[in-house]
């Protein structure tokens, strides 16, 4: 007989951490297989776990309200009641509130320690040479360059003669920031000279793509990408400006450029059979020019809260986005957004809302104020498609709506102009209706590959 341990599992490309929020039985009760076994904070909503193995729960390691890293050790199960059990020393061989060993998963399995907190990575990677002089000069065009990136000219370290900061001190500073603000477990890949995308994958299969929406990064997917990596060989790129991703200095990034640069994202990866192409919002135009541009490259579109054009609500909600952002912390922004991402049942919840916003605030974060004004020049100028472009796909489509959104509301039309497509409704959601309702737009998602 021996103790088995139950650690923090890892539900999503990007999750780094889990609160445990309910543990429903005791120290001593028995435990079936299959059965619930702890009750986990993700970064999106909350998740039920199940014992994979029949056992006593003899120790819990971490209470209710904590929050831990994936892969920390947080219960103990033994095949008996009545077995010797020495719980500390349990805890000091399987590294209690530490990640050891290997593979990610479900609890009795093991996971990478994370390797150190938000602010810890921000503050971390590489340096360029050199360290920041308080008040040392800087040459006009650092000065203008650091404006555009959101940077502090007195952060940055300058090599120039007295410590004077050039152009070239304030790019080398922003892409060493761009580098240490990498999501854990993401990489970077060049899609142009000089431009690098943060990329996530996981798991193996046929490639499913995923293209995230307005001023948020691939976690916007984290429930769906947990269990499309079962099956599938999923893909997340954050588009240019936002986390790891290169954020050049131009007055616009537009749709067609962020199609352009997905395909040269699975070019660099080595990707050439056709992809599941999913894109939320925003991340649903770029999927559309990439399958108006590529079709061959496509073996499914699917199309979250998509529109068809920048309507005048949808430019302005981008523009008060941007500005907030520009104005006030991530928190600040979560709860500016609230009213307009998610439907009433949401806002009516205190502890859903709240839980939510927790979720939301450190993502909204990892895309600065000058990247979200560039993507909503970009959304601006996107001519959009019109219904006679939409009728030329032949390739299996799905338009997901949701009922409360309130910022893109006419999908149906899209679904209505594609020869054959497949309209879902999901009701009681929002905008973000990938975390807002995350089961229905998995089964959705789930349903429409297995008919392509």
């Amino acid at each position: 007989m021996a103790a088995n341990p139950v650690r923090m599992p890892k539900l999503g490309l990007t999750m780094e951490e889990g609160r445990v929020v309910h543990w429903p039985h005791a120290p001593g009760a028995r435990v079936e297989k299959g059965a619930l076994l702890v009750v986990i904070e993700t970064e999106k909503a909350e998740a039920e776990i199940e014992a994979t193995t029949a056992g006593f729960l003899r120790r819990i390691y971490v209470p209710e309200g904590e929050t831990v890293p994936c892969g920390a050790l947080l219960a103990a199960l033994t095949d008996a009641a009545d077995e010797a059990f020495d719980a500390d020393a349990f805890a000091a061989q399987h590294g209690a509130g530490v990640a050891t060993g290997e593979g990610a998963g479900a609890p009795g399995g093991s996971a990478p320690a994370r390797a150190g907190s938000a602010s810890s990575r921000a503050g971390g990677g590489a340096k360029p040479r050199g360290a920041a002089v308080p008040g040392a000069p800087a040459a006009p065009a650092a000065r203008a360059l650091a404006r555009e990136l959101g940077i502090d000219v007195a952060e940055v370290p300058g090599t120039g003669p007295g410590g004077r900061v050039t152009r070239q001190d304030v790019e080398a500073f922003a892409a060493a920031r761009s580098e240490a603000s990498l999501a854990a477990g993401a990489e970077r890949v060049v899609v142009a000279p000089g431009v690098a995308l943060e990329c996530l994958r996981a798991g193996s299969g046929d490639p499913v793509l995923l293209l995230p929406g307005f001023g948020v990064d691939v976690s916007a997917f984290a429930p769906q990408a947990a269990d499309l990596a079962e099956r599938h060989a999923v893909i997340g790129l954050a588009p240019r400006g936002v986390g790891g991703s290169s954020a050049p200095a131009l007055p616009r990034y537009d749709v067609a450029q962020a199609a352009a640069d997905a395909l040269a994202a699975l070019d660099a990866l080595g990707v050439s059979a056709p992809v599941h192409v999913v894109g939320a919002s925003l991340g649903a135009a770029v999927a559309l020019e990439l399958a108006l541009a590529q079709p061959k490259r496509v073996r499914s579109l699917s199309l979250l809260t998509p529109f068809a054009r920048p309507t005048p609500r949808l430019a302005a909600f981008a523009d008060a986005w941007a500005r907030v952002a520009a104005e006030a912390s991530a928190d600040t922004l979560a709860r500016a957004l609230a009213p307009w991402l998610f439907s009433d049942a949401l806002l009516a919840d205190d502890e859903r809302r709240e839980r939510t916003l927790r979720g939301l605030a450190p993502m909204l974060a990892r895309t600065p104020a000058p990247a979200l004004a560039r993507t909503t020049a970009g959304l601006r100028a996107w001519p959009g498609v019109t219904a006679r472009t939409l009728a030329s796909l032949r390739l299996p489509v799905l338009v997901l709506v949701a009922e409360d959104d309130l910022v893109a509301p006419g999908g149906d039309a899209i679904a209505q102009a594609v020869p054959g497509a497949t309209l879902v409704r999901v009701a009681g959601a929002g905008h973000a209706v990938a975390a807002e309702a995350p089961e229905a737009v998995t089964a959705a998602l789930r349903a429409h590959f297995a008919r392509a």
